[in-house]
This record gives C-alpha cells, sequence and structure tokens, in this order.
C-alpha cells in the first residue's frame, strides 16, 4: 500500500509532456489535447444536427470552427496577457504572440499562458461576427454547440496536469501528489483532475442531458456560462493562484472574479431571452 501511495504522489514527476522528441523538435500531449477537443466538439455538433435536425450543412459547421479555433486561441493568449501578466507583457510585448525571447540575443521560449475566460470571450465573438456574416441566428448556433463545448475541457486539463502546471494548494489529503515544477515540494491537491472531472464530465452530462429540453434559444449558453462559472469557482479555492497575483480581498482570486462576472452574465443571458421568448 506504501508503494501505491508513493507511485501515486509522484505520478506528475514521472510523465513526460512531450510525444515525440528530435533534437529542439517536439510534440507536447498539451498539443494534442487541444486538437482531441477540436475534434470531439466537432463530432458530436454533427451528431447533433443528424439526430436533432437542425438545418446546417456540414460546411457551415466547419467554417465556423475555423472561426472559433481562431478566437479562442487569440483570446485565449490576450486573455492571459491582460488578466494575469498584463505588467510583465508591457516590458516584453513582442512576446505576446512571437514565441522568442530578444533579451539576450535571439532565443526561443515558446508561447506559454492561456485564459480560459479570454478564450470564452474570443470564441463568442468570433461566432458572432460568423452568425451575423451569415445572417444566422447566434443564440440558435450557441445552443446547438454549448452541450458538445465541455468535454473538451477534459482533454485541456489532462494536458495541464501532464504538465505539471496549474496545481493546486497544500493539502494533507490522502490523494495529494508532488508536482515537479512546485519548487516548495509540497503535497498538493491535483486541481486539474478535480477540474477534468467537474468542468468536463460533469457539466457536460448537464447540458447533454438538457440538449433537447431547452425552453428557448440562448438558454443553454446560460447554463453553460453558470454551471462553468459556479464550478470553476469552487474549485479556484484548491487551486493555487498565480504567484504574480496571488489574492485579491485576502481570499479570491482572478479566476473566482472573472467567474463571478461569467455568473452575472449567465443570469443575464436567461433572463434576457426568456423575455424575448
Amino acid at each position: 500500500m506504501d508503494a501505491l501511495i508513493a507511485a501515486w504522489r509522484n505520478l506528475p514527476g514521472q510523465l513526460n509532456p512531450n510525444l515525440i522528441e528530435f533534437g529542439t523538435f517536439q510534440v507536447r500531449y498539451y498539443g494534442l489535447m487541444y486538437l482531441a477537443a477540436f475534434a470531439l466538439t466537432y463530432f458530436l455538433v454533427m451528431y447533433r444536427i443528424k439526430d436533432e435536425k437542425y438545418d446546417y450543412t456540414a460546411e457551415t459547421i466547419q467554417d465556423l470552427m475555423i472561426w472559433l479555433i481562431m478566437g479562442l486561441v487569440l483570446g485565449g493568449r490576450l486573455g492571459y496577457v491582460l488578466f494575469y501578466n498584463f505588467d510583465y507583457y508591457t516590458q516584453r510585448p513582442w512576446e505576446i504572440l512571437l514565441p522568442f525571447d530578444f533579451s539576450d540575443g535571439i532565443r526561443f521560449v515558446g508561447i506559454s499562458g492561456m485564459s480560459f475566460h479570454g478564450g470564452a470571450i474570443g470564441a463568442i465573438v468570433a461566432a458572432a461576427v460568423f452568425c451575423r456574416s451569415r445572417r444566422i441566428d447566434f443564440w440558435h448556433l450557441a445552443d446547438l454547440f454549448c452541450p458538445a463545448i465541455p468535454l473538451g475541457y477534459t482533454f485541456g486539463r489532462l494536458g495541464n496536469f501532464i504538465n505539471g502546471e496549474l496545481y493546486g494548494r497544500a493539502t494533507t489529503v490522502p490523494w495529494g501528489m508532488i508536482f515537479p515544477h512546485d519548487p516548495e515540494g509540497l503535497l498538493r491537491h491535483p486541481s486539474q483532475l478535480y477540474e477534468a472531472f467537474l468542468e468536463g464530465i460533469v457539466l457536460f452530462i448537464v447540458l447533454w442531458a438538457l440538449r433537447k429540453k431547452s425552453p428557448f434559444d440562448g438558454f443553454l449558453l446560460a447554463i453553460y456560462f453558470i454551471g462553468y462559472g459556479l464550478v470553476r469557482f469552487f474549485i479556484e479555492f484548491y487551486r493555487q493562484p498565480d504567484i504574480q497575483l496571488g489574492y485579491y480581498f485576502g481570499f479570491l482570486t482572478m479566476g473566482q472574479i472573472l467567474c463571478f462576472i461569467m455568473i452575472s452574465c449567465g443570469v443575464g443571458v436567461l433572463l434576457y431571452r426568456k423575455k424575448k421568448s
């Protein structure tokens, strides 16, 4: 039993984040997790179109997926810059989108740091522009996608876990783990796994069960906002806050503040769309 506990606790340190390494060329599990999330979302949406008789062509969904991916990646990156590390990037603006450090010659450092909330904003803006250009009802299309999206978080959070990043706060619980990038080497909550389960699997089950019971267009989008915001707000109590930010008001993290805004937006969408229906 002691050997099993030790193996569990040290599991993050045994995981190689790279699937393939050839010199400086690397194929990382994290990037593959993004591809898996996009593919799963696409196939679930296509299933809904066929099973529930949505009047969209495969070409329309494929075009929208390109817009969503671009909006998510760009929004996620800019959201991280604005919400989590603004002071740093005001000093190094070239690192926002360029994966090089010019402070001492030219050094490849990669692009690191993405914000879920920034990605969500970027994807919504991209979808709104797309719908306007195609004269498609935004609320109707949003409700088509929302039940399919959360399961992709499972892959994203597993990618975070394999990378040993975004780990939890120090703990004494039996399932605590030691993460290789933790300078203190403490037992910590595997908060990435909490998020993979609650933000991904549980929220997916809820939205998928409600997908045919939506009383009006925009209902599932509102439930998605509220559901994700509530789950993430709760999990943030177990997740280590960003070192450069710490706590606001002594106990809240930036993630919780953004989740509160997200929940408020969900309630607003719910009331607005219900009034319009």
